[in-house]
């Protein structure tokens, strides 16, 4: 079906917030293959910062004369890198964040065979905390790191604890997250396999998200099935082509939706 298209013939648009979370039951109980997209907003629930909203991440100062884009970007890692690992030990990583109810609602829904992927922009890992399995991470994630020299790979307690920058114990390299930065591209094998599941759903999820980042954001054009649901504190430029836009807490619509 062409983008741009309406998939469903009911609209839910003008219904109130209990009519819209009833609505969003109905869905979700009526279906065996949901796909969940999500961004930073899925986890400021949990106390980790977004990146666009008033008090997110880039409405901080970076440093000195960098932006907290500038300083997630490969050219600075590459050569300012032990300034961009004391800007992503403090900004980036949060080793005490715990799932909230969006995370932990998830897991349940795959667990019950309703939910087939979670596809997100998170580098938090909380998903798997949650104990969810089939996670793609767009962007990678702070759990994963690599000696850019031979390889090897390093746990998130071994990056943290190292002072400065992090060097690989066998051959004295530097030790990259696994994180996506700026500039660099995404991993097409996830990249694929998320377009398979989104093409593939009945139910897609999107949640957290402004969509304005891409190509990751471009992932939900490949929709084509029944229902699309938006979940957002703030309006997106994809509320045209969702069934159903519920601008509230993602956590506290997932429980109601889902556990009552």
């Amino acid at each position: 079906m062409p983008y741009g298209q309406k998939k469903c013939e009911v609209s839910f648009v003008n219904q109130s917030k209990s009519d819209k979370i009833a609505a969003l039951r109905d869905i979700i109980n009526a279906s065996d293959n949901i796909v969940f997209f999500g961004g930073a907003g899925v986890s400021t629930e949990s106390n980790i910062p977004d990146f666009r909203s008033a008090g997110g991440l880039y409405s901080e100062k970076g440093r000195g004369r960098f932006t907290p884009e500038e300083m997630l970007s490969h050219t600075f890692f590459m050569r300012y890198t032990e300034d961009f690992f004391e800007y992503y030990k403090t900004k980036l990583v949060h080793r005490e964040a715990k799932p909230n109810n969006a995370h932990l609602v998830l897991a349940k829904l795959e667990q019950m065979g309703k939910l087939k992927a979670v596809i997100t922009q998170n580098v938090d890992g909380l998903h798997q905390k949650a104990g969810s399995r089939e996670v793609l991470e767009l962007h990678g994630s702070v759990y994963r790191n690599y000696c850019m020299r031979c390889g090897k790979f390093f746990d998130l307690d071994y990056v943290m604890d190292s002072p400065g920058v992090p060097k690989c114990d066998s051959c004295g390299g530097i030790v990259k997250p696994d994180v996506v930065l700026y500039e660099e591209g995404l991993d097409m094998n996830v990249i694929n396999k998320s377009i398979r599941y989104i093409s593939n759903a009945e139910v897609l999820i999107v949640a957290g998200t402004s969509l304005m980042v891409y190509p990751a954001a471009g992932l939900i054009r490949y929709f084509s099935g029944k229902h699309m649901v938006l979940i957002n504190k703030s309006s997106t430029p994809y509320d045209s082509m969702a069934d159903l836009v519920i601008n509230e807490s993602i956590g506290e619509t997932l429980k109601a939706a889902c556990l009552g």
